[in-house]
């Protein structure tokens, strides 16, 4: 039997919904700029670029009801809705068509970001690393197993922070549907099971402060929450 060092961390896992087993984290890719209307008021033109991918690791997953601490290093710390597919099965290089069959379940997520540090990244033309994956920037929901999902082409996505509506769109409105995301990611890894994608924001994204609360709401999901300690 191998021997560590140290004690190895524990496991990330998030909760399934009707399940007492939860579901093992392996990787976390998201995807840019994936709603139209977002993509323009981040400045680009989405009907001109293909996807594109960064990620997250997984220990920056913090369960939904958390209680946060306010990241540092920043002054301008954003809110983005998502939905995010669980993947169940090895993916490579597969056509659309047959990525619906990789698809573990699905949940509400919200990728925060560090909007200052990535628009820094972005003039120097270096890495989002820090403006994307730093501890508990991605806040995910209960997985609900694509079995007990109605559909991913359509459904209400919302963000609130403390009760206001601040992004309110819908998953028909993606630029790359999810079998597309897949497909397309499948070209540049190979997917398993126990990878997450994050596929996008709508428009609408916007700042958090210290004891804000924000709640992210899909139709048929259970609700990715949090507050932040004063």
């Amino acid at each position: 039997m191998s021997q560590f060092v140290f004690p190895p961390a524990p496991q990330t896992q998030l909760p399934v919904i009707g399940q007492s087993a939860t579901f093992p984290v392996r990787r976390i890719y998201c995807v840019g700029q994936n709603y139209r209307a977002h993509a323009r008021e981040m400045g680009s033109d989405p009907d001109k670029a293909p996807p594109f991918f960064f990620s997250k690791p997984a220990s920056a997953i913090a369960q939904s009801g958390t209680r946060l601490i306010f990241p540092s290093r920043t002054q301008n710390l954003h809110h983005e809705a998502e939905l995010v597919v669980a993947i169940g099965a090895t993916a490579q290089n597969i056509a659309p068509d047959q990525a619906f069959d990789t698809i573990w379940g699905v949940a509400a997520g919200n990728d925060l970001t560090r909007r200052d540090l990535q628009a820094v990244a972005k003039k120097a033309g270096r890495p989002w690393d820090m403006a994307k994956g730093f501890d508990q920037s991605a806040v995910i929901g209960a997985i609900t197993p694509i079995g007990q999902v109605k559909s991913l082409e359509t459904g209400r996505i919302t963000a609130k922070v403390n009760g206001g509506l601040r992004q309110d769109g819908d998953l028909g409105d993606m630029t790359w549907p999810v079998e597309d995301i897949i497909s397309h990611l499948s070209r540049y890894v190979t997917l398993m099971a126990g990878d997450l994608i994050m596929t996008g924001t709508p428009e609408g994204v916007g700042p958090l402060q210290p004891g804000d609360t924000c709640v992210v709401e899909i139709d048929g999901l259970a609700p990715a929450e949090f507050a932040y300690l004063p």
